[in-house]
């Protein structure tokens, strides 16, 4: 493991998970509508979560593997998936219903700017050379999404709050889950996590009296299955191996492509704007990525 601001070679396992990743869950924001144009966000997560975790744990079993955390990980566990899957599926979906949905997947992946600050101040792990500079590129990238944005986030400031919070929560789980190091596989943690958030989700549609009985339509129906088994199953399972291989920052970094391309789904699938601004916001998250990336091995 390097520092944060040295500089690694990236394993090509890792590439191809967050080419998975970016694909997965850039494509996935502009569908968060859809899924809950019949149900409650509350209840749309509380089955994902059930369902994706089910079928993970169900997997690792009939696969023959053990899906047991020793007790003395337990904690990590829950206060990470508290910080990253509870607070990031609630507030990132309440903000992609109050926003356009690339500009909601923006705020949500400031994430790397927030696990870079809470790194700093928390671990005191530094910040220098091409990080310093990957993350600049980053942020310089978020905000030029952001500018245009001004207007929706003032009609709609608790979308811009919730959106914000997710980042920031994701950040704090994944540093949490980072230092715990729990050694069990990610399909295991995955699984476990996700019926761990399916828990207080299904409290939520309970207290908002959700639990009507009755069947969605075809689209509802095929929206939330599709988001279930690929961006929440294989998604997370992607992000959880990121997490373990490489360090913090690195890892939130990679992830920034992710709202460019929910940018380019959102202009496709919902006509959002995507002109020069969003290009040259794009243009500066490539050379961020290409910094983080593409840099050969250090030595020392």
């Amino acid at each position: 493991m390097t520092e944060a601001g040295s500089v690694q070679r990236i394993p090509r396992r890792a590439l191809l998970l967050l080419l998975i990743l970016t694909l997965v869950w850039g494509t996935n924001w502009p569908l968060f509508a859809l899924a809950v144009a019949e149900v409650s966000v509350w209840t749309f997560r509380a089955v994902s979560c059930l369902v994706a975790g089910s079928l993970l744990l169900a997997y690792v079993r009939l696969r023959g593997g053990s899906v047991r955390i020793e007790p003395r990980h337990r904690r990590v566990v829950l206060v990470s998936c508290f910080l990253y899957m509870v607070v990031w599926n609630i507030t990132s979906t309440y903000s992609a219903i109050m926003l356009p949905s690339g500009q909601a997947s923006v705020l949500g992946f400031t994430m790397p700017l927030w696990a870079a600050l809470f790194s700093w101040l928390i671990h005191r792990e530094p910040l220098r050379g091409r990080m310093l500079v990957a993350l600049g590129f980053g942020a310089a990238g978020v905000t030029l999404l952001m500018v245009p944005s001004f207007r929706d986030y003032a009609q709609a400031p608790l979308g811009l709050v919730l959106g914000l919070a997710g980042g920031a929560g994701w950040a704090l789980g994944t540093i949490v889950l980072k230092r715990g190091q729990v050694p069990v596989s990610p399909a295991v943690l995955t699984g476990w996590q996700l019926l761990i958030t399916a828990v207080p989700c299904a409290a939520g549609a309970a207290w908002f009296g959700d639990w009507q009985w009755f069947v969605p339509g075809a689209t509802s129906i095929l929206v939330i299955a599709y988001i279930t088994l690929v961006p929440i199953l294989v998604g997370n399972v992607c992000w959880i191996s990121i997490v373990g291989l490489l360090p913090t920052q690195v890892a939130g970094l990679s992830a920034i492509a992710v709202p460019m391309v929910a940018m380019v789904s959102g202009a496709l699938v919902h006509g959002e704007p995507l002109g020069p601004l969003q290009w040259l916001a794009m243009a500066c998250t490539a050379v961020a990525l290409g910094l983080v990336l593409l840099s050969p091995r250090r030595a020392g």
